[in-house]
């Protein structure tokens, strides 16, 4: 019998010509990694795919307008928004256990921030891309509204650094209070300020957000939840949510990663108000009042804590149930409709008091080894054929 003598696992000790046992007996194949040359070749490439999906997003935008009509097509734009909303949220709530009542502040600084930075030099932007760079007025445009989203980004992010660094040192109804406080200030101070439109609201704001930034700002936002809650700092944050003490008692730095979920669901909040400021033109105190911040509580509730399938699926849920009621109940109950919605919700948490989803989630994978399980219970011979 020939005999191979154990090598390190690192590809680059293996000498030639010794017997070493081959990557497909017992273990995983090496995986040899990229050279410095050959990640041009994948930067191209994903340029390349990264552009024709951009063009693939904006047929899809079309058909979808003609398809849906204006009316249908803008409650697709409000739910996308509100999964970024939602989703965010859930960071704060549902992976680190705390329960923050002040998500429309950031929104609001997202939306107002971005929404002055555009109107004040948006202009003299898209005039020096298109006079200075040569770029084309869509492109400038496209600039422009990066542009805002990263304001946005930023400066709700800063904002949630700051209220987090004192707040999140509190817990449970003492943290509820005080971040309602933090979202109740902004919509005082939004109202107070000429600069910020006052009571009257923010106009002539520039409608730069389409399907495609909602859409791919949407997909962001999912993937890095998804990527946070397998990484270790997911890890380190479920086991805050789980039990604090236990967390900190093992070595997890429980208010480090409590700030940091704070500041990042913020972040995210001022992404979801770039891009609402940008499509509606027009900015309300009212819109980011306390009530806003019950919804998107009650998104990630209803969804179930942790989920984001969940979330996901109550922020489409709850953003078009309203105008469905509107659409589809009898004319003599057109005014009750609102009441049938909150009706709908009692019963559901009622019945599912953990949420649609509890804290499970839906892959592709998962589906297709139901769907395999449910085949090999009806059709066993078959499959013990193959």
């Amino acid at each position: 019998m020939k005999k191979y003598k154990r090598t390190s696992p690192n590809p680059s000790f293996v000498r030639r010509g010794e017997n070493t046992i081959p990557p497909h007996e017992g273990r995983r194949p090496h995986t040899v990694p990229l050279r410095k040359g050959d990640y041009r070749g994948f930067y191209i490439s994903a340029l390349i795919i990264g552009v024709l999906a951009i063009f693939a997003l904006m047929w899809l935008e079309q058909a979808l307008s003609f398809v849906l009509g204006p009316y249908w097509m803008r409650i697709l734009m409000l739910s996308g928004i509100a999964i970024i909303l939602a989703v965010s949220l859930n960071l704060v709530n549902g992976f680190a256990g705390q329960f923050s009542l002040g998500h429309a502040g950031f929104y609001a600084i997202g939306a107002y921030i971005s929404a002055i930075v555009t109107k004040t030099w948006g202009n003299q932007i898209i005039n020096s891309l298109t006079t200075g760079l040569h770029l084309s007025p869509s492109l400038a445009t496209g600039v422009l509204m990066l542009t805002a989203i990263i304001v946005g980004l930023v400066s709700a992010s800063i904002a949630g650094l700051l209220v987090g660094l004192p707040s999140l040192r509190l817990r449970g109804d003492y943290l509820a209070i005080a971040t309602l406080g933090f979202g109740e200030a902004i919509r005082v101070i939004i109202q107070n300020s000429e600069t910020l439109g006052a009571q009257r609201g923010l106009r002539g704001i520039g409608s730069y957000t389409t399907f495609v930034w909602i859409f791919v700002f949407v997909i962001l936002v999912i993937i890095f939840a998804r990527n946070l809650a397998i990484s270790s700092h997911g890890r380190a944050l479920f086991a805050i949510r789980d039990d604090e003490i236990a967390a900190e008692s093992a070595g997890v730095a429980v208010f480090k990663y409590k700030v940091m979920a704070f500041a990042m669901s913020a972040g995210w909040a001022g992404i979801a108000g770039a891009l609402f400021a940008h499509y509606d033109a027009y900015l309300s105190p009212q819109t980011f009042g306390f009530m806003k911040s019950v919804d998107i509580v009650v998104m990630v509730v209803l969804g179930g804590g942790g989920s984001i399938t969940g979330s996901v699926i109550a922020a489409v849920a709850l953003t078009a149930l309203p105008e469905v009621l509107r659409e589809y109940l009898p004319r003599d109950f057109q005014n009750f409709r609102m009441v049938v919605y909150a009706l709908m919700l009692v019963l559901l948490m009622l019945t599912r008091p953990q949420g649609i989803f509890g804290r499970t989630e839906l892959s592709i994978v998962g589906i297709w080894r139901a769907l395999r399980g449910k085949i090999r219970k009806t059709h066993p011979v078959e499959e013990a054929g193959r």
